[in-house]
């Protein structure tokens, strides 16, 4: 059966297509038809009765929970998987596939074999044999061992064959934010009791030029959501239980189709009436359900030295709480620096520009020279041309977690040439450009 989902993007839409596989195979001609709303399509030659992509006793597949239980138990246990055909050939995909077509394959195949939607003897074992290929063949260090080495490469590499993930949440975080399966008209798997991690914070900070630069201690006031006291985040009035959504069944969303000449649009949203949980409480008094409350909290907080603006310092948990035992967000400072009325920052380096006298550059001297340290004697060397730039070694900014490494000071000399000149004075600098002009001739000679 084909389906269409038409999801809505802001003034735009796009349409979403699923496969209902309702497959009769043929042994004759070794081909697929699927009819379905009058609209027919043959895939010829994807795969013969007997070839490995449709046996069903090409793996051996289950669980290894490290005690006695059974191995139809869907969650908790470690998925163990001996293969005797090549996981290219269960995605029904070349050596050479790129990386879409092995999602686009495992996403056609998931539909196919979700316990949700074949009930069939070995459907579930098959779904299970399939997200593991995609695992596999979708982390380019996994595929690159599998290729060279095959299973025996990734258990050598520390992977056990009990190393991959559940297969229901590898499939629900691919589907997830496409409606569910895929437009397939029903909620992924936990979708109602699936935790939900909080959101970030954010807080600005400014900090004074030195502050940035040798890192200080600063105390902080945020304000975040935290889990509700009164209901234990669980969003229900205490003393209460939750009942079945009437809108969505329990399912958390709900369906809206339209048949066209094409064949059924589907769209695939949210249940606005129990926010995708699939279950109605009545609303705790202190947080109107949500399961949290705004509270304000200090922190002390230490930055380190040579953050710069636009620096983000991390706070780990330090965000909004989350929800149904979701952990709790971050919170990232973004740092703004006020900048110094003298000195200027280049990365690690501290910029400063300088004026010296015609006289002081040709005779050179020591000026005074403020620094992030404080004031700082520097020597003009004699003979400085304008522009020249002087470096005072390690007395820039502190590298940013290595406060025993530091950039440099650049000095820029500007030489400062008089409009005006008293007469003494231009009597001098006469006698001394006729000592000039002779030395020069002298010099020819």
């Amino acid at each position: 059966m084909v389906s269409m989902a038409i999801i809505p993007c802001g003034s735009t839409s796009f349409a979403q297509w699923g496969i209902y596989p309702q497959c009769m195979l043929k042994p004759s001609t070794n081909k697929i038809s699927s009819i379905q709303y009058g609209v027919t399509s043959r895939i010829s030659n994807i795969a013969a009765l007997n070839s490995s992509f449709f046996s069903r006793g090409s793996f051996s597949v289950l669980f290894d929970t490290r005690s006695s239980q059974t191995s139809h138990q869907r969650r908790g246990g470690l998925l163990v998987v001996r293969a005797d055909s090549d996981y290219y050939s269960v995605l029904g995909v070349s050596k050479n596939a790129s990386k879409s077509e092995i999602k686009s394959a495992y996403r056609k195949l998931a539909r196919s074999y979700h316990p949700d939607v074949n009930k069939d003897a070995g459907a579930e074992q098959k779904f299970k044999e399939i997200s593991n290929a995609y695992e596999v063949l979708s982390d380019d260090e996994k595929r690159s061992l599998y290729d060279k080495y095959g299973e025996a490469g990734l258990k050598g590499a520390g992977m056990g064959m009990g190393d991959f993930s559940n297969p229901f949440d590898l499939f629900e975080s691919l589907f997830e934010g496409m409606g569910g399966m895929g437009g397939m008209g029903m909620g992924s798997r936990g979708s109602r009791s699936r935790a939900v991690d909080g959101q970030d914070e954010y807080y600005n900070l400014v900090l004074d030029f030195k502050e940035a630069v040798f890192g200080v201690e600063k105390e902080i006031e945020i304000s975040r959501l935290e889990s509700c006291g009164t209901c234990e985040g669980s969003g229900a009035k205490p003393g209460t239980q939750p009942t079945k959504c009437s809108t969505c069944g329990g399912q958390g969303q709900v369906v809206s189709s339209a048949r066209t000449p094409l064949g059924v649009f589907q769209q695939v949203m949210t249940c606005s009436s129990c926010g995708g949980t699939g279950e109605i409480s009545t609303p705790c008094n202190t947080c109107s359900g949500d399961g949290r409350v705004r509270r304000t909290k200090r922190i002390s907080l230490k930055v380190p030295a040579g953050v710069d603006a636009g620096s983000r310092l991390r706070v780990r948990n330090e965000g909004n709480a989350g929800r149904r035992g979701g952990s709790p967000g971050d919170l990232f400072v973004i740092i703004d620096v006020m900048p110094d009325p003298v000195l200027k920052r280049d990365d690690t380096n501290i910029l400063y520009t300088c004026k010296v006298s015609y006289i002081d550059a040709i005779l050179g001297t020591s000026i005074k020279v403020p620094t992030v340290d404080g004031m700082v004697d520097l020597k003009i060397p004699a003979g400085t041309q304008p522009n020249t730039t002087l470096v005072m070694s390690k007395k820039g900014v502190p590298l940013l977690n290595k406060r025993n490494m530091r950039g440099d000071q650049l000095v820029r000399v500007q030489v400062e040439i008089p409009k005006k000149l008293s007469s003494e004075e231009r009597k001098l600098i006469e006698e001394l450009s006729d000592l000039s002009k002779a030395k020069a001739v002298s010099s020819r000679r």
